[in-house]
């Protein structure tokens, strides 16, 4: 088997190089070889730097593991040596007793970018992988998503923050396989802790990295798994391009009023047009938020099969209503208990 090559410094130079001029920045360690190596890294590009902005580990205890305490200090311990401030800070009250992870990860983003507003940084900086966006595209393609779920993660992404800001989720790792950084900690001799639901068959996710040996053999593996994301987001982009000109031309809409189209133009959009156009009006005046993918695709097909009767429909909040000259989105009467926003599956 062929050496992994570590990370140099020269490379981590060009890896955090888009952090230059920020006056902060988070990192969130767990203490994981990831995570680790992201620390040590950061740690390293800055001491090259004449000028670089201040670095602030941060640690999320789910309380989920009697070892996490153990695993923030080590954390803790090795941010000192490194001249890095660290803090923990924990993942309170009653815990889910289903989708743990997908909530355990919503409140760590939560914590994260709190903790970033409190120290005047803008963006938090994880060690998402390759290999973790492999994993991604696979379990997101499980799920059904569409083109823009399939692009995977982002290398930049927007998280909110208390008080209705922003900052900004970076993952300068992405392009950098485990295996790389695995190779780098070793070089520098650095210890890291194993999380051990990193192998617990019960989460999805856990599962899809088991059949990643089986998957490479046959020529799926990380890079070109990678490489499909990174396409797709780059279609995805496109399509929303085009979708942004279409609702320039022939959407009407009124501050606080409803959205129309004329029903022939509508119709004759490129039917990935339509339906994005279609589910970007529902978003912005239905009361539950981004529509569905299956849900919006449903509601295409009847209303496409409406011929030029009248079809009336509700969907995210939503009332649709297609008549013989225009597609009409307008908000539905509000339901007694309306069900909590689901995030888009595209």
């Amino acid at each position: 088997m062929p050496a992994v090559d570590r990370i140099s410094d020269a490379e981590a130079a060009r890896l955090f190089a888009p952090f230059a001029e920020t006056p902060a920045v988070v990192l969130a360690v767990s203490g994981g070889p990831d995570s680790t190596a992201l620390l040590v890294l950061a740690a390293r590009w800055r001491k090259q730097r004449k000028r670089a902005p201040k670095l602030l580990a941060v640690t999320v205890d789910h309380g989920l593991r009697a070892e996490a305490r153990r695993e923030a200090a080590a954390v803790k311990r090795l941010a000192q040596s490194l001249r890095i401030p660290h803090r923990t800070v924990k993942w309170v009250g009653g815990k889910p007793s289903t989708g743990v992870q997908e909530k355990a990860r919503a409140a760590r983003y939560e914590l994260l970018a709190k903790e970033a507003v409190r120290a005047g940084a803008y963006h938090v900086v994880t060690a998402h992988t390759r290999d973790d966006q492999a994993e991604t595209v696979l379990f997101r393609m499980a799920r059904g998503s569409g083109l823009a779920g399939l692009g995977g993660m982002a290398q930049i992404a927007a998280v909110p923050a208390a008080g209705g800001g922003q900052v900004m989720l970076c993952r300068p790792l992405l392009d950098v396989p485990k295996a790389r950084l695995l190779a780098t900690l070793q070089a520098h001799r650095i210890a890291f802790a194993e999380d051990s639901s990193n192998a617990d068959p019960r989460f999805t996710r856990v599962r899809w990295r088991s059949l990643m040996p089986g998957l490479s053999r046959e020529g799926l593996d990380a890079p070109r798994l990678a490489s499909l994301a990174m396409r797709l987001r780059r279609a995805n982009a496109a399509i929303e391009r085009v979708v942004d000109i279409a609702a320039s031309h022939i959407v009407n809409a009124e501050p606080s009023g409803p959205v129309t189209v004329a029903r022939d133009r509508f119709f004759d959009l490129p039917e990935e047009v339509a339906l994005r156009l279609l589910g970007r009006s529902i978003a912005a005046i239905g009361y539950e938020g981004q529509v569905e993918l299956a849900k919006l695709e449903r509601l295409m097909t009847v209303l496409a099969a409406g011929g030029r009767e009248r079809v009336r429909a509700t969907l995210a909040g939503a009332m649709i209503t297609l008549s013989r000259d225009e597609l009409r989105v307008e908000r539905a009467p509000a339901r007694k208990n309306p069900p909590k926003s689901r995030k888009n599956r595209r």
